[in-house]
């Protein structure tokens, strides 16, 4: 894939993003944020789509360039807009952002690329990791389809 510059502040026209809830057992696997918007804020993994890359193939290159891992069994979860203002209500961000819910399929977690830091957290340890709320709510809701998905391959 080619890799290109955007504006990512006070851009004129939205950006497509993907993120990926990965689960492993008992436990999500969250990425500490190098760029904005929300820097050094924990996160689920994911980034902008490149041209040319469905948003399947961006959501597993993503994951695999923040944390060297591959995922599987993808199931598309929601689609939510982060459209950020400034003081002056300009808009600073505006993303449309595409989640999918995934389980680790292989390779050892290692922080790289967009990303500060990588780990599996506990579910029940989420809290402590100071999330934005649509993040909460869309592990969450991974959770449940996942969880629901198990059930009905049985």
């Amino acid at each position: 894939m080619t890799h290109y510059t955007i504006e990512r502040e006070y851009p004129t026209r939205p950006y497509i993003g993907v993120g990926v809830v990965v689960i492993k057992e008992d436990s999500v696997l969250l990425i500490k944020r190098s760029k904005p918007p929300k820097p050094d804020s924990w996160s689920i993994p994911g980034g902008m789509q490149e041209i040319g890359e469905t948003v399947i193939e961006a959501a597993c290159r993503e994951v695999m360039e923040e944390t060297a891992i591959t995922i599987q069994n993808l199931s598309f979860l929601d689609i939510i807009d982060y459209i950020d203002q400034d003081e002056n209500n300009a808009i600073r961000h505006h993303y449309t952002l595409v989640d999918y819910g995934a389980y680790y399929h292989s390779g050892t977690l290692n922080a790289g690329d967009d990303a500060r830091d990588a780990k599996w957290v506990p579910i029940d340890k989420l809290c402590d990791y100071n999330l934005w709320i649509e993040t909460e709510k869309i592990i969450h809701k991974a959770l449940e389809t996942l969880t629901r998905q198990v059930k009905n391959d049985r």
